[in-house]
């Protein structure tokens, strides 16, 4: 049923699987780019049935975000979109965020039911009066008019997180004494009633609607949602003169503009004499959680199991308007199940970033084919920092119109190559040379492969990881990689192309510890965890008691987290899980700080709370021994001391260089990124430094080390030695990496050893642009 086409308004979507609006910092100002039409292009090509665009504010007022879309300026944008998405269906998101936006952009105040402040913000909004109502209403018509004419298919509106609309409709923010506060959903069904007139009844209309807001003390609940679906609409919404201060344009204008067969009355029923309700007037409903109180359980990171929304779905299965389930499905089997029980469509996001063709590979019968999502949310775009959206496995994610695609199956033979090492950026470089046509042997001094990443899902919560490299896995056994494990590579072993992927070691120490205190890294401790646990698949975590045989008898547990990322907190709660006592020290002022950018923060400390597990916070770990750590606070030095008889040091890992420093004359560099500013191609190919045995012609990108210029240390070199060893490093042995670094240098660091489509002029295609991308 997945794959099987769905009518909605007479339009065929080719899948049940619905790609849904997401902030993507995609945008150049606030129109949508070209990078937005290789985004979701992906996505169609992959057999994606329904596209929603990025959410466009449909009123100036609004600017939550520095590259937010704005539904005047999208008009172009949604052309390009609609044309280069071929049978997909393509709706443009509209919604204005109202109290959860800011105010950084547009110097005014912001828009809100009352004045009650923002939780996250502490922004006091502008109390909307009538003439603000009205012109959100034509904001929100002239937005899907505008649609129309770019030729989408339709509109989605938002009325879930970060939506005034949900701001209205919530007991939490509408504190009203008039008739939108009597009434909570009248401007709801205003807006659904003047969208619908100015769609006409030929294009899609689709509702993302809060049906729960984790607050039923005053909020929106599961069984107050359905109301606001069946009421009939007010008497004529649309027959008002909607009209948009600035620009004095009345909406009803705009839709009565449309032939007159695509005009929909909006007061229409199925039975004669009476009024629609939003159930009659929209073609599907995507039932959605959270709140300003509680943004993070919208998209919730891997803690929360996927599929969590099915309830809510289940409960609007009987309004008769088809349903969509969202809430991190990314199981295809998950999704068919789903189907089976009646929803209409399944939004799969974020594993469709993870893996764009996921719709292709279940339509071929290779499920197992398809790039785990591992729901980490390390890669959110709504951040302070802007980045784009991507994928911890997929980094071309993001980066369609920079980073090469890879072959959907193997091209021919073109030589050999050596990788080192078989974690990420490795079993990645493998791949990428295997699909190019390379004879592949990857070397790894592990019985396992993974490296790293496999201890990284022992740690509590993280199981998710190992899906990836159990992927991984299958993909080079699918490709003929010949993988050797237990073997330790030399530097005579170096010759030919070699991708140098070897890892990390510990740091020293920051702390003086006594000869009687256990220090365990905590790579180190998660491998001996794995070894207790014994033979297991990667993604199913040891239990507690593996936990348990790795540590002392009578043990007190200190986690020594400088960093705060999701290490020392998972590292923590699998610790108390164990029944062990435990203490976090962290210098910060909340445990894990660095999980505000994954949506965790408050979660997490919630999590420790209950684990029992003690937080130390603004202390630095001095030293340890006779049983006690000291401690001392980072702002004033104050001394205090702690159980401690073992000590799990979370602190940043060091590169494993020893290989290519021991062997004299071989370049370290890293991976170049690509070219951010060659934007007359889609194929825009990575500079990569290598030690070569042939020179640069003027297919291939010039090879130099970043920061380097001219002849030296970085330079290819053109003598016997450089013919015998080209070598790339990549991943750990270069820097602390994340996932997506690491999968990113070792996809790259193959491109750079002109494995790839690099041998092509940067200017000109080096595949048919016809042909989908490969993952």
């Amino acid at each position: 049923m997945l794959t099987s086409p769905l009518q909605l308004r007479g339009r065929s979507a080719p899948s049940r699987v619905l790609f849904g609006p997401h902030v993507t910092n995609l945008g150049r100002g606030r129109a949508l780019s070209e990078r937005h039409v290789a985004y979701y292009a992906e996505r169609a090509a992959g057999g994606c049935g329904v596209i929603v665009t990025e959410t466009a504010s449909v009123h100036e007022s609004d600017h939550p975000y520095e590259r937010a879309p704005l539904a005047a300026s999208c008009g172009p944008g949604w052309r390009a979109i609609r044309s280069e998405c071929g049978p997909a269906l393509v709706l443009a998101g509209l919604g204005h965020a109202g109290a959860q936006g800011t105010p950084a952009f547009t110097g005014r105040a912001l828009w809100g039911a009352s004045g009650v402040s923002d939780v996250v913000s502490r922004e006091v909004p502008q109390v909307m009066e009538r003439t603000e109502i009205d012109a959100l209403v034509a904001g929100f018509a002239a937005a899907a008019a505008a649609a129309v004419v770019a030729g989408l298919d339709g509109v989605e509106i938002q009325a879930g997180q970060h939506s005034l609309l949900r701001q209205f409709l919530s007991g939490l923010t509408n504190h009203r004494p008039d008739a939108y506060g009597e009434d909570r959903s009248l401007l709801l069904r205003e807006v659904v009633g003047a969208v619908r007139a100015a769609l006409g009844p030929d294009h899609v209309l689709g509702l993302r609607l809060c049906c729960d807001e984790l607050a039923p003390w005053a909020g929106i609940t599961p069984d107050s949602a359905p109301a606001a679906l069946t009421a009939p609409l007010p008497a004529s919404p649309a027959s008002r003169e909607f009209r948009h201060r600035e620009s004095g344009v009345p909406a009803a204008r705009v839709a009565s503009s449309l032939p007159a067969s695509r005009r929909l009355r909006d007061t229409e029923s199925a039975v004669p004499g009476e009024r629609a309700s939003i159930a009659q007037l929209v073609d599907y409903l995507v039932p959605v959680r959270g709140s300003g109180l509680t943004v993070s359980a919208t998209r919730p990171d891997l803690h929360t199991p996927p599929g969590f929304n099915l309830p809510l779905a289940r409960g609007v299965l009987g309004l008769g308007v088809p349903v969509v389930l969202q809430g991190s499905v990314v199981d295809p089997a998950m999704a068919e199940a789903a189907l089976e029980e009646g929803v209409a469509l399944v939004e799969m996001t974020r594993a469709q970033i993870a893996d764009p063709r996921l719709v292709a590979h279940v339509r071929a019968g290779t499920p197992e084919r398809i790039r785990p999502c591992t729901l980490a949310n390390q890669h959110r775009a709504r951040d302070p920092r802007n980045p784009l959206v991507s994928d911890e496995a997929e980094p071309r994610s993001g980066h369609e119109t920079l980073d090469p695609p890879l072959p959907l199956t193997p091209g021919g033979a073109r030589g050999d190559l050596l990788v080192v090492g078989g974690g990420p950026a490795g079993l990645e470089a493998a791949r990428t040379a295997a699909l190019h046509g390379h004879r592949v042997r990857l070397v790894e001094r592990a019985p396992r492969l993974g490296g790293a990443l496999r201890f990284a899902a022992a740690v509590h919560g993280r199981a998710r990881f190992g899906l990836l490299v159990e992927w991984w896995e299958r993909e080079l056994d699918r490709l003929g990689v010949d993988v050797a494990l237990g073997v330790e590579a030399d530097p005579a072993d170096l010759s030919g192309d070699v991708v140098l992927a070897t890892g990390s070691v510990p740091s020293p120490p920051a702390f003086v510890a006594g000869p009687d205190v256990v220090v365990l890294p905590a790579g180190e401790f998660e491998a001996a965890v794995h070894a207790a646990a014994g033979p297991r698949r990667p993604s199913d975590p040891p239990g507690p008691d593996a936990t348990s045989a790795v540590l002392p008898a009578g043990a007190h547990v200190v986690v020594h987290d400088p960093i705060g990322d999701w290490t020392g907190v998972g590292v923590a709660e699998q610790v108390a899980a164990a029944g062990v006592p435990c203490v976090l020290v962290t210098p910060d002022a909340v445990a894990g700080t660095q999980l505000s950018r994954t949506g965790d923060l408050a979660d997490a400390n919630a999590r420790l709370e209950r684990a029992g597990v003690v937080r130390e916070l603004f202390a630095r770990l001095r030293s340890v021994g006779s049983g006690t750590a000291l401690l001392t606070d980072v702002d004033h030095g104050a001394a205090r001391e702690v159980p401690c008889t073992v000590v799990i040091d979370c602190a940043h890992r060091l590169p494993d260089d020893g290989l290519w420093r021991g062997h004299p004359g071989l370049l370290r560099g890293e991976p170049e990124a690509p070219d951010s500013r060659s934007r007359s191609s889609r194929l825009a190919l990575p500079e990569v430094p290598t030690r070569g045995g042939r020179e640069c012609d003027s297919r291939e990108p010039a090879a130099r080390p970043a920061g380097v210029q001219g002849a030296g240390r970085g330079s290819p070199a053109r003598d016997s030695r450089d013919r015998e060893a080209r070598l790339v490093v990549a991943g750990d042995c270069v820097a602390p990496r994340t996932v997506h670094e690491a999968v990113r240098e070792g996809r790259r660091a193959v491109h750079g050893l002109g494995s790839s489509p690099a041998a092509v002029p940067a200017g000109r295609p080096s595949a048919d642009p016809a042909r989908p991308p490969g993952s």
